[in-house]
Protein backbone atom coordinates (compact mmCIF):
# COMPACT_ATOMS: atom_id res chain seq x y z
CA UNK A 1 0.00 0.00 0.00
CA UNK A 2 2.97 2.32 0.10
CA UNK A 3 2.55 3.13 -3.58
CA UNK A 4 -0.78 4.72 -2.62
CA UNK A 5 0.75 7.05 -0.06
CA UNK A 6 0.78 9.80 -2.68
CA UNK A 7 -2.34 10.95 -4.50
CA UNK A 8 -0.77 10.69 -7.96
CA UNK A 9 -1.84 7.04 -8.13
CA UNK A 10 -5.53 7.78 -7.58
CA UNK A 11 -6.01 11.25 -9.08
CA UNK A 12 -5.53 10.20 -12.71
CA UNK A 13 -6.76 7.40 -14.92
CA UNK A 14 -4.47 5.91 -17.55
CA UNK A 15 -5.83 3.92 -20.48
CA UNK A 16 -9.13 3.18 -18.71
CA UNK A 17 -7.28 1.54 -15.82
CA UNK A 18 -6.53 2.58 -12.26
CA UNK A 19 -4.68 1.16 -9.31
CA UNK A 20 -7.70 -0.32 -7.53
CA UNK A 21 -5.54 -1.40 -4.59
CA UNK A 22 -5.27 2.26 -3.60
CA UNK A 23 -9.00 2.20 -2.73
CA UNK A 24 -8.84 -1.06 -0.74
CA UNK A 25 -8.01 0.63 2.54
CA UNK A 26 -8.92 -2.16 4.96
CA UNK A 27 -5.53 -3.59 5.80
CA UNK A 28 -6.00 -5.67 8.98
CA UNK A 29 -8.12 -8.79 9.55
CA UNK A 30 -9.96 -7.01 12.38
CA UNK A 31 -11.09 -4.24 10.05
CA UNK A 32 -12.24 -6.72 7.41
CA UNK A 33 -14.12 -8.80 9.97
CA UNK A 34 -15.73 -5.67 11.40
CA UNK A 35 -16.97 -4.49 8.01
CA UNK A 36 -18.21 -7.98 7.14
CA UNK A 37 -20.14 -8.33 10.41
CA UNK A 38 -21.69 -4.86 10.10
CA UNK A 39 -22.70 -5.34 6.48
CA UNK A 40 -24.11 -8.84 7.00
CA UNK A 41 -26.00 -7.94 10.19
CA UNK A 42 -27.55 -4.71 8.93
CA UNK A 43 -28.01 -6.16 5.44
CA UNK A 44 -29.96 -9.21 6.62
CA UNK A 45 -32.20 -7.08 8.86
CA UNK A 46 -32.73 -4.61 6.05
CA UNK A 47 -33.69 -7.31 3.57
CA UNK A 48 -36.09 -8.94 6.03
CA UNK A 49 -37.79 -5.71 7.12
CA UNK A 50 -38.26 -4.25 3.66
CA UNK A 51 -39.39 -7.57 2.19
CA UNK A 52 -41.95 -7.77 4.99
CA UNK A 53 -43.20 -4.26 4.28
CA UNK A 54 -43.58 -5.02 0.57
CA UNK A 55 -45.46 -8.23 1.37
CA UNK A 56 -47.83 -6.52 3.79
CA UNK A 57 -48.60 -3.76 1.29
CA UNK A 58 -49.12 -5.86 -1.82
CA UNK A 59 -50.99 -8.65 -0.04
CA UNK A 60 -53.78 -6.21 0.89
CA UNK A 61 -55.93 -4.69 -1.86
CA UNK A 62 -57.14 -1.99 0.53
CA UNK A 63 -53.63 -0.92 1.50
CA UNK A 64 -51.88 -1.02 -1.85
CA UNK A 65 -54.40 1.26 -3.59
CA UNK A 66 -53.65 4.16 -1.23
CA UNK A 67 -51.09 6.72 -2.50
CA UNK A 68 -49.35 6.92 0.89
CA UNK A 69 -48.52 3.23 0.76
CA UNK A 70 -47.45 3.47 -2.88
CA UNK A 71 -44.72 5.85 -1.69
CA UNK A 72 -43.85 3.55 1.22
CA UNK A 73 -43.56 0.57 -1.15
CA UNK A 74 -41.15 2.58 -3.32
CA UNK A 75 -39.07 3.36 -0.25
CA UNK A 76 -39.04 -0.30 0.78
CA UNK A 77 -38.07 -1.44 -2.74
CA UNK A 78 -35.23 1.11 -2.94
CA UNK A 79 -33.91 0.11 0.49
CA UNK A 80 -34.18 -3.58 -0.38
CA UNK A 81 -32.18 -3.15 -3.58
CA UNK A 82 -29.67 -0.89 -1.84
CA UNK A 83 -29.04 -3.42 0.91
CA UNK A 84 -28.47 -6.31 -1.50
CA UNK A 85 -26.30 -4.49 -4.04
CA UNK A 86 -24.33 -2.48 -1.48
CA UNK A 87 -23.50 -5.41 0.79
CA UNK A 88 -22.41 -7.73 -2.02
CA UNK A 89 -20.34 -5.09 -3.85
CA UNK A 90 -18.83 -3.53 -0.72
CA UNK A 91 -17.75 -6.80 0.89
CA UNK A 92 -16.38 -8.24 -2.36
CA UNK A 93 -14.30 -5.12 -3.00
CA UNK A 94 -13.01 -4.23 0.47
CA UNK A 95 -12.83 -7.65 2.12
CA UNK A 96 -12.17 -10.14 -0.68
CA UNK A 97 -10.42 -7.53 -2.89
CA UNK A 98 -12.27 -8.62 -6.02
CA UNK A 99 -11.69 -6.11 -8.83
CA UNK A 100 -13.75 -5.49 -11.95
CA UNK A 101 -13.25 -3.68 -15.21
CA UNK A 102 -14.11 0.00 -15.39
CA UNK A 103 -17.52 -0.56 -16.97
CA UNK A 104 -18.55 -3.32 -14.55
CA UNK A 105 -17.45 -1.28 -11.55
CA UNK A 106 -19.35 1.83 -12.72
CA UNK A 107 -22.40 -0.35 -13.43
CA UNK A 108 -22.40 -1.62 -9.83
CA UNK A 109 -21.74 1.88 -8.48
CA UNK A 110 -24.62 3.23 -10.56
CA UNK A 111 -26.96 0.57 -9.16
CA UNK A 112 -25.97 1.47 -5.59
CA UNK A 113 -26.39 5.20 -6.26
CA UNK A 114 -29.76 4.61 -7.92
CA UNK A 115 -31.06 2.69 -4.90
CA UNK A 116 -29.88 5.13 -2.24
CA UNK A 117 -30.95 8.22 -4.22
CA UNK A 118 -34.36 6.68 -4.95
CA UNK A 119 -34.68 5.95 -1.23
CA UNK A 120 -34.14 9.61 -0.37
CA UNK A 121 -36.43 10.66 -3.22
CA UNK A 122 -39.16 8.39 -1.87
CA UNK A 123 -38.72 9.97 1.55
CA UNK A 124 -39.22 13.38 -0.07
CA UNK A 125 -42.41 12.27 -1.81
CA UNK A 126 -43.70 10.88 1.48
CA UNK A 127 -42.93 14.18 3.19
CA UNK A 128 -44.80 16.05 0.44
CA UNK A 129 -47.70 13.62 0.80
CA UNK A 130 -48.01 14.47 4.49
CA UNK A 131 -47.49 18.16 3.74
CA UNK A 132 -50.49 18.21 1.36
CA UNK A 133 -52.54 16.06 3.74
CA UNK A 134 -52.03 18.44 6.66
CA UNK A 135 -51.90 21.81 4.91
CA UNK A 136 -54.53 21.23 2.23
CA UNK A 137 -56.74 18.39 3.54
CA UNK A 138 -59.82 19.30 1.48
CA UNK A 139 -57.82 19.02 -1.76
CA UNK A 140 -55.76 15.98 -0.82
CA UNK A 141 -57.77 13.43 -2.77
CA UNK A 142 -57.68 15.65 -5.86
CA UNK A 143 -53.93 16.35 -5.70
CA UNK A 144 -52.58 13.02 -4.40
CA UNK A 145 -54.15 10.23 -6.43
CA UNK A 146 -52.74 6.78 -7.06
CA UNK A 147 -52.11 7.71 -10.71
CA UNK A 148 -50.26 10.86 -9.67
CA UNK A 149 -48.24 8.85 -7.15
CA UNK A 150 -47.23 6.29 -9.79
CA UNK A 151 -46.27 9.02 -12.27
CA UNK A 152 -44.19 10.78 -9.61
CA UNK A 153 -42.41 7.55 -8.73
CA UNK A 154 -41.76 6.76 -12.41
CA UNK A 155 -40.19 10.20 -12.88
CA UNK A 156 -38.20 9.76 -9.66
CA UNK A 157 -36.74 6.37 -10.59
CA UNK A 158 -35.97 7.37 -14.18
CA UNK A 159 -34.24 10.55 -13.03
CA UNK A 160 -32.19 8.80 -10.38
CA UNK A 161 -31.14 6.09 -12.85
CA UNK A 162 -29.99 8.65 -15.42
CA UNK A 163 -28.03 10.61 -12.80
CA UNK A 164 -26.53 7.49 -11.22
CA UNK A 165 -25.34 6.00 -14.51
CA UNK A 166 -23.81 9.20 -15.90
CA UNK A 167 -20.28 7.94 -15.04
CA UNK A 168 -20.95 4.76 -17.02
CA UNK A 169 -22.25 6.84 -19.94
CA UNK A 170 -19.07 8.88 -20.11
CA UNK A 171 -18.87 11.30 -17.22
CA UNK A 172 -15.86 9.65 -15.59
CA UNK A 173 -12.27 10.72 -15.09
CA UNK A 174 -10.93 8.16 -17.60
CA UNK A 175 -13.05 9.41 -20.48
CA UNK A 176 -12.61 13.09 -19.61
CA UNK A 177 -8.98 12.74 -18.50
CA UNK A 178 -9.89 14.78 -15.42
CA UNK A 179 -9.17 14.55 -11.69
CA UNK A 180 -10.54 11.37 -10.12
CA UNK A 181 -12.20 11.08 -6.74
CA UNK A 182 -10.03 9.69 -3.95
CA UNK A 183 -12.98 7.73 -2.55
CA UNK A 184 -14.44 6.09 -5.67
CA UNK A 185 -12.47 4.63 -8.58
CA UNK A 186 -13.10 6.19 -12.01
CA UNK A 187 -15.48 8.82 -10.57
CA UNK A 188 -14.89 12.42 -11.61
CA UNK A 189 -14.59 14.93 -8.77
CA UNK A 190 -17.11 17.28 -10.40
CA UNK A 191 -19.66 14.50 -10.73
CA UNK A 192 -19.19 13.63 -7.06
CA UNK A 193 -19.74 17.29 -6.14
CA UNK A 194 -22.95 17.33 -8.17
CA UNK A 195 -24.25 14.15 -6.53
CA UNK A 196 -23.47 15.54 -3.06
CA UNK A 197 -25.41 18.70 -3.94
CA UNK A 198 -28.39 16.63 -5.12
CA UNK A 199 -28.51 14.61 -1.90
CA UNK A 200 -28.23 17.72 0.25
CA UNK A 201 -31.10 19.36 -1.67
CA UNK A 202 -33.26 16.28 -1.08
CA UNK A 203 -32.45 16.32 2.65
CA UNK A 204 -33.20 20.05 2.97
CA UNK A 205 -36.55 19.62 1.19
CA UNK A 206 -37.49 16.70 3.47
CA UNK A 207 -36.62 18.71 6.56
CA UNK A 208 -38.54 21.77 5.33
CA UNK A 209 -41.67 19.74 4.54
CA UNK A 210 -41.77 18.09 7.97
CA UNK A 211 -41.00 21.35 9.77
CA UNK A 212 -43.89 23.03 7.96
CA UNK A 213 -46.17 20.12 8.90
CA UNK A 214 -45.14 20.54 12.54
CA UNK A 215 -45.77 24.29 12.41
CA UNK A 216 -49.21 23.76 10.87
CA UNK A 217 -50.09 21.15 13.49
CA UNK A 218 -48.98 23.49 16.28
CA UNK A 219 -51.20 26.27 14.94
CA UNK A 220 -54.18 23.93 14.67
CA UNK A 221 -53.67 22.59 18.19
CA UNK A 222 -53.50 26.12 19.59
CA UNK A 223 -56.72 26.99 17.75
CA UNK A 224 -58.53 23.89 19.00
CA UNK A 225 -57.49 24.57 22.59
CA UNK A 226 -59.25 27.91 22.46
CA UNK A 227 -62.54 26.35 21.32
CA UNK A 228 -62.60 23.12 23.30
CA UNK A 229 -63.82 22.68 26.84
CA UNK A 230 -61.44 21.88 29.65
CA UNK A 231 -62.91 18.40 29.99
CA UNK A 232 -62.23 17.57 26.38
CA UNK A 233 -58.68 18.83 26.76
CA UNK A 234 -58.09 16.63 29.79
CA UNK A 235 -59.35 13.56 27.93
CA UNK A 236 -56.92 14.11 25.04
CA UNK A 237 -54.15 11.53 25.08
CA UNK A 238 -51.47 13.85 23.81
CA UNK A 239 -51.14 17.15 21.99
CA UNK A 240 -50.80 16.68 18.27
CA UNK A 241 -47.86 19.05 17.99
CA UNK A 242 -46.00 17.26 20.80
CA UNK A 243 -46.47 13.90 19.06
CA UNK A 244 -45.38 15.34 15.74
CA UNK A 245 -42.35 16.93 17.38
CA UNK A 246 -41.27 13.53 18.71
CA UNK A 247 -41.75 11.87 15.34
CA UNK A 248 -39.97 14.72 13.59
CA UNK A 249 -37.07 14.34 16.00
CA UNK A 250 -36.81 10.66 15.07
CA UNK A 251 -36.94 11.43 11.34
CA UNK A 252 -34.30 14.16 11.47
CA UNK A 253 -32.04 12.23 13.84
CA UNK A 254 -32.04 9.17 11.58
CA UNK A 255 -31.34 11.25 8.47
CA UNK A 256 -28.60 13.34 10.04
CA UNK A 257 -26.83 10.49 11.85
CA UNK A 258 -26.85 8.23 8.79
CA UNK A 259 -26.02 10.73 6.05
CA UNK A 260 -24.04 13.59 7.64
CA UNK A 261 -20.73 11.67 8.17
CA UNK A 262 -20.70 10.30 4.60
CA UNK A 263 -21.63 13.62 2.99
CA UNK A 264 -19.11 15.49 5.13
CA UNK A 265 -16.26 13.16 4.16
CA UNK A 266 -17.27 13.23 0.50
CA UNK A 267 -17.28 17.03 0.53
CA UNK A 268 -13.95 17.06 2.36
CA UNK A 269 -12.41 14.75 -0.26
CA UNK A 270 -13.29 17.18 -3.06
CA UNK A 271 -11.14 19.95 -1.55
CA UNK A 272 -8.47 18.13 0.48
CA UNK A 273 -6.21 15.16 -0.18
CA UNK A 274 -7.13 12.20 1.98
CA UNK A 275 -4.88 9.81 3.86
CA UNK A 276 -5.65 6.14 4.40
CA UNK A 277 -6.97 6.72 7.92
CA UNK A 278 -9.72 9.02 6.67
CA UNK A 279 -10.53 6.58 3.88
CA UNK A 280 -10.95 3.82 6.45
CA UNK A 281 -13.29 6.04 8.45
CA UNK A 282 -15.29 6.66 5.28
CA UNK A 283 -15.54 2.92 4.62
CA UNK A 284 -17.07 2.33 8.05
CA UNK A 285 -19.30 5.42 7.83
CA UNK A 286 -20.66 4.12 4.52
CA UNK A 287 -22.41 1.36 6.45
CA UNK A 288 -24.54 4.07 8.11
CA UNK A 289 -26.42 4.45 4.82
CA UNK A 290 -27.27 0.78 5.20
CA UNK A 291 -28.45 1.50 8.75
CA UNK A 292 -30.75 4.18 7.33
CA UNK A 293 -32.30 1.62 4.98
CA UNK A 294 -32.76 -0.70 7.94
CA UNK A 295 -34.43 1.95 10.14
CA UNK A 296 -36.72 3.35 7.42
CA UNK A 297 -39.26 0.47 7.59
CA UNK A 298 -39.60 0.98 11.34
CA UNK A 299 -39.93 4.77 11.23
CA UNK A 300 -42.15 5.08 8.18
CA UNK A 301 -43.96 1.77 7.67
CA UNK A 302 -44.23 -0.48 10.72
CA UNK A 303 -45.36 2.46 12.89
CA UNK A 304 -48.51 2.55 10.76
CA UNK A 305 -51.42 1.03 12.63
CA UNK A 306 -52.87 -0.38 9.43
CA UNK A 307 -49.67 -2.21 8.53
CA UNK A 308 -49.30 -3.44 12.11
CA UNK A 309 -52.84 -4.77 11.94
CA UNK A 310 -52.02 -6.51 8.65
CA UNK A 311 -48.90 -7.97 10.25
CA UNK A 312 -50.90 -9.31 13.17
CA UNK A 313 -53.36 -10.87 10.73
CA UNK A 314 -50.51 -12.53 8.84
CA UNK A 315 -48.95 -13.86 12.05
CA UNK A 316 -52.29 -15.16 13.28
CA UNK A 317 -52.92 -16.83 9.92
CA UNK A 318 -49.57 -18.58 10.18
CA UNK A 319 -50.36 -19.70 13.72
CA UNK A 320 -53.70 -21.02 12.53
CA UNK A 321 -52.04 -22.99 9.74
CA UNK A 322 -49.60 -24.41 12.29
CA UNK A 323 -52.64 -25.33 14.43
CA UNK A 324 -51.50 -23.43 17.50
CA UNK A 325 -54.29 -23.48 20.15
CA UNK A 326 -56.33 -20.28 20.45
CA UNK A 327 -55.23 -18.88 17.12
CA UNK A 328 -58.70 -19.03 15.50
CA UNK A 329 -60.25 -16.73 18.10
CA UNK A 330 -57.32 -14.35 17.77
CA UNK A 331 -57.75 -14.16 13.99
CA UNK A 332 -61.43 -13.26 14.38
CA UNK A 333 -60.75 -10.56 16.98
CA UNK A 334 -57.94 -9.03 14.95
CA UNK A 335 -59.99 -8.92 11.79
CA UNK A 336 -62.59 -6.85 13.62
CA UNK A 337 -59.90 -4.33 14.51
CA UNK A 338 -58.28 -4.22 11.08
CA UNK A 339 -60.26 -1.21 9.85
CA UNK A 340 -58.10 1.35 11.62
CA UNK A 341 -57.51 4.37 9.37
CA UNK A 342 -54.28 5.93 8.23
CA UNK A 343 -53.30 9.51 7.57
CA UNK A 344 -55.20 9.79 4.33
CA UNK A 345 -58.30 7.64 4.09
CA UNK A 346 -60.27 6.76 0.99
CA UNK A 347 -62.73 9.60 1.57
CA UNK A 348 -59.92 12.10 1.48
CA UNK A 349 -57.45 13.45 3.98
CA UNK A 350 -58.94 13.20 7.45
CA UNK A 351 -59.87 16.52 9.04
CA UNK A 352 -60.03 14.93 12.46
CA UNK A 353 -56.61 16.17 13.50
CA UNK A 354 -56.15 14.18 16.72
CA UNK A 355 -56.39 10.97 14.66
CA UNK A 356 -53.38 12.03 12.60
CA UNK A 357 -50.88 11.95 15.42
CA UNK A 358 -50.02 8.27 15.19
CA UNK A 359 -49.13 8.46 11.51
CA UNK A 360 -47.00 11.61 11.26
Amino acid sequence: MEICSTNENVSKCSSNTMSMECFMVLSTPAQKIGITVLCCFFGILCIFENSLVLYLIFSSIKIRRKPSYVFISSLALADLLASIIFVVSFVKFHVFKVTDSKDIFLLKLGAVNTSFTASLGSLLLMALDRYVCICRPSEYKIIITKKAALVALAVLWMTTMVIAFLPLMGWNCCTLNSTCSELFPFVDDKYLSGWISLVMILLVCIIYAYMHVLWKAHKHTAYMEKHQTQAVQQNAKMRLDVTLAKTLAIVLTVLMVCWSPVLALMTYSVFVNLNNRIKKVFAFCSTLCLVNSMVNPIVYALRSRELRSSLRNACSWCRKKLKIPGSSQEVDSIQKLSTIGTVCEDAGCSTDWPQLKSEL
